[in-house]
Formats: C-alpha cells, sequence, structure tokens
C-alpha cells in the first residue's frame, strides 16, 4: 500500500509536466488522468463528483482504494496530468 500524501509531495515538482509523459493515450491531460484511474480503480459512477468555489473539480475515487493498487509510477503519471491530493479531505481534485 503506497502513502499517497508521501508520493504527491514527493512529484510535487513534476506537477503538469504532461508533455513528459510518453505516449499518452489522449492529447488532454484530464482525459488521461481519469482514464488511468478508471483502469485502476474501476467504478460505475461519474468520476467528477463535485465542483468547489475554488474552481477544484472532486474525483470521484476512494484515496484508500488507490492507494492499495497504485504504484510511485502511477502517482507521477496522475501528477503530471495535474492531479491533486487533498489529505484533509481526503481526496483527489484537479483544478479547473
Amino acid at each position: 500500500m503506497i502513502d499517497l500524501k508521501a508520493a504527491f509531495d514527493k512529484y510535487e515538482a513534476d506537477y503538469l509536466k504532461f508533455d513528459q509523459i510518453e505516449n499518452p493515450p489522449s492529447r488532454l491531460p484530464d482525459l488521461c488522468a481519469f482514464l488511468l484511474l478508471g483502469r485502476l480503480v474501476p467504478g460505475t459512477v461519474p468520476i467528477v463528483s463535485a465542483v468547489d468555489h475554488y474552481g477544484r473539480y472532486w474525483i470521484k475515487v476512494s484515496p484508500e482504494d488507490l492507494a492499495n493498487v497504485a504504484t510511485e509510477a502511477d502517482i507521477l503519471y496522475l501528477v503530471r496530468c495535474g492531479v491533486c491530493y487533498d489529505d484533509q479531505q481526503e481526496g483527489l481534485y484537479l483544478n479547473a
């Protein structure tokens, strides 16, 4: 099981460095993140759960489920796609 906070903190300098992803399945960083999350933690409900007044799109993926299956490479990929982790809210989000 990976420590999400530590992993997201570790790759903070790679935030939105989408151009460093080799052969992404789409040119859209958010879509690439959603595709990876859908493979790692499959679900049947819409992946965006809410949008707050700060312009954050909250992602409906259980951090615990993600921590159980994600690798460091997966977290780096997500960070490069713009995904953030809020350990206080215990959730993943993208900035608009």
